[in-house]
């Protein structure tokens, strides 16, 4: 019987008044203190209480430090003759050429191989009931017929990756026993624990790069680069754990994925990178189409620490996506997405998208999509810190339920639709929001009114260009400006702090503001030093001088063109 997730205690912190920690409900990923994917009723005036995160408790068995091996034994595969091989004592390795097979099914060691040397017809076949080590020595193994290594055990095996090495496949697996899953370049039923200091670049042309039917950890050190024609570049059924190292994942086939899981991917660390182009394409399988994606995570998806840069092109393609929540909390995330939306398998090229909900509280969040929405949530969007900046041709930020910032630096910088869509109630309650929205009826924040709900002000510093959503609650009053100048720097001021944002090119009529007080706001002002954010559109404790003051009257409530307020693009 396959066992549980022994890495995973995973906690939703929930941050309601007492602070208590609750086990984090798999079945139910539109938990959000009574609210789900029909938002909140008109009568809510507020929304969130506090920040939600998601707490990954990672396995220390992981660390190799903590496992002893009983035995080593030396495998050095060559081009001019057979592999071979040495400290066999038991006698569990056969080789046929640089075909070599280990069978460790019989003993109880814990043994570690260490790898040298390269063949072009060869591979590595393990069958164990034991942990294990793979210790990469410069090798490079290529199998024309499957994979490169085929781990047939189960337990944790620990690769170690010194020096260069390289690990490739052929176009077909005809090698294949018909009671076996042979599915990467690199492939494993266990758990796969890479660290080392060495660098391993996998090349599939069959099927994926590397794959586990368990986990994959990177820890410290290696630096990875895995790329597949055919499948997804890294997959772990159970979870992709990305904890250190350097990763680069490269997917050019149609619907395939740069990073995915059936369950968790969790970013703690390490600089990764995943380059996606494939298109969409219709799964036989599953009798569907799908689309690619730079990293999928069904279950759930949590960026606490490290830095993950995206870039997907293939039609109908996502950066990053998943059937569940996504928690950002640390860490560097941009995305772009470049593709076209495919309209022969109804796909449409998203940066970020999710059927659950998605949580911000920290870090830095960088969207860019070019035909398509930025972010979207099935559920709710709840920002809670960070810095964040999405811009999109359609919605820059949508929620099917309802979309609150409490804290945090947000840009939604529309050109084609909203800046910021919720299908709920849309709640600014703190932090510094600068939405743009561009076209008609399509507004700066645009709240669901045809199916009563609304936009409210209750805090926080706003700049909003293209008017807001008809009839918005303010409990924090709002000031409109006659008009705005494209291309220009504007100041706004709101006590003794400075804010400067830059004005797009196109965008809306109308230009609102609020702050705790009446804000002062001046045109076309000069900035110089302070802290850039915004893809540049916005500076932080900079130095503004010169410019023209701006007139405000009270904005009524009443200003914008009713909103869209369907259903989340499609």
């Amino acid at each position: 019987m396959k066992k549980a997730l022994p890495i995973l205690t995973l906690l939703a912190l929930l941050a309601t008044g007492c602070g208590k920690e609750e086990l984090f409900q798999w079945e139910d990923p539109f938990n959000n203190n009574g609210q789900n994917n029909n938002g909140s009723s008109e009568s809510s005036t507020s929304g969130i209480t506090g920040s939600k995160t998601a707490s990954v408790e990672l396995d220390g068995e992981d660390d190799i430090s903590g496992t002893e091996f009983s035995r080593t034994i030396v495998i050095t595969f060559s081009n001019s003759g057979s592999a071979t091989v040495s400290g066999d004592v038991n006698g569990i390795v056969t080789v046929s050429g640089n075909q070599v097979t280990v069978d460790n099914t019989a003993t109880k060691e814990k043994v570690k191989y260490e790898l040298h040397g390269s063949t072009t017809n060869g591979f590595l076949k393990i069958y164990s009931n034991n942990k294990q080590v793979l210790v990469l020595n410069d090798v490079s193994i290529t199998n024309p017929n499957g994979a490169a290594i085929n781990n047939q055990g189960k337990k944790r095996c620990f690769v170690v990756v010194n020096g260069s090495n390289s690990l490739a496949d052929g176009t077909s697996y005809t090698a294949t026993p018909a009671d076996e899953d042979e599915k990467a370049a690199f492939f494993s039923e266990g758990q796969l624990i890479f660290s080392g200091s060495g660098s391993l670049t996998v090349t599939a042309k069959g099927k994926a790069g590397i794959t586990s039917d368990d986990y994959i950890r990177l820890m410290d050190g290696p630096t990875l680069n895995v790329s597949s024609s055919a499948g997804h570049a890294l997959r772990g059924k159970d979870a992709v754990m990305i904890s250190g190292g350097t990763l680069k994942a490269t997917a050019s086939a149609a619907m395939k994925k740069g990073i995915a899981s059936d369950s968790l991917v969790v970013f703690t660390g390490g600089v990764t990178t995943v380059n996606v182009s494939g298109g969409s394409a219709y799964d036989d399988e599953d009798k569907e189409y799908k689309a690619s994606s730079g990293v999928k995570a069904d279950k759930l998806f949590v960026m606490s620490d490290g830095s993950l840069t995206i870039t997907n092109s293939g039609a109908g393609g996502k950066g990053i996506s998943g059937d569940a929540d996504a928690y950002f909390q640390g860490g560097t995330v941009n995305v772009t997405v470049t593709g076209n939306n495919d309209t022969k398998s109804d796909k449409s090229a998203k940066g970020v998208k999710f059927d659950g909900n998605i949580y911000i509280s920290g870090g830095s969040v960088s969207v860019k999509s070019s035909h398509h929405e930025g972010m979207e949530a099935k559920g709710t969007v709840e920002i809670t810190g960070g810095t964040v900046y999405v811009q999109a041709y359609d919605d820059a930020i949508n929620s099917a339920g309802q979309l609150t910032v409490t804290d945090g630096y947000v840009c939604a910088y529309s050109t084609n639709n909203d800046g910021m869509d919720a299908n709920g109630n849309l709640y600014i309650e703190g932090g510094v929001t600068y939405a743009i929205g561009k076209g008609s009826p399509e507004v700066a924040m645009d709240a669901n009114t045809e199916k009563g709900y609304r936009l409210y002000i209750n805090g926080g510093v706003l700049f909003a260009i293209g008017g807001l959503e008809n009839n918005a609650v303010q409990s924090q009053q709002c000031y409109s400006a006659s008009s705005w100048t494209a291309k220009k720097w504007y100041s706004l001021t709101v006590g003794d702090k400075t804010y400067a944002f830059y004005t797009p090119e196109k965008g809306g009529s109308g230009l609102v503001v609020s702050g705790a007080t009446q804000p002062t706001v001046k045109s076309n002002v000069t900035v110089s030093g302070g802290t850039q954010i915004f893809n540049g559109m916005g500076v932080l404790g900079g130095t503004v001088s010169g410019g023209s003051d701006v007139s405000l009257s009270t904005y009524s409530g009443g200003g914008g063109m009713p909103g869209g307020g369907g259903r989340p693009g499609w």
